[in-house]
């Protein structure tokens, strides 16, 4: 059964990654080889997690990028079924 509200990949990255190993932004951007700006967005939750991104995080800290990438995918289906009241397609017939 889909989630309905599935967190964002950052936060749980944040949350359950960064904080417990006490790491500041700049910390985990040098561990991961990526700018600061790039780790602030994903843990603000404010840009996708990128494949790239999720095999660094793999690579320097354990979760698996597909557990990572599908996490994403459920934020990002619940998003759309959100909005999906806003999209006005009208169901193909084939004559």
């Amino acid at each position: 059964m889909p989630m309905h509200n599935p967190p964002h990949p950052g936060g749980l990255i944040r949350r359950e990654i960064i904080n417990p190993l006490n790491l500041s932004v700049s910390n985990a951007a040098d561990i991961l080889g990526v700018s600061r700006q790039t780790v602030s967005l994903l843990l603000n939750e404010r840009t996708d997690l990128s494949p790239q991104m999720a095999l660094r995080i793999e690579k320097a800290f354990g979760p698996k990028m597909d557990h990572l990438m599908r996490m994403q995918l459920a934020y990002d289906v619940a998003k759309q079924r959100a909005q999906g009241k806003k999209i006005h397609v009208k169901r193909y017939e084939p004559t």
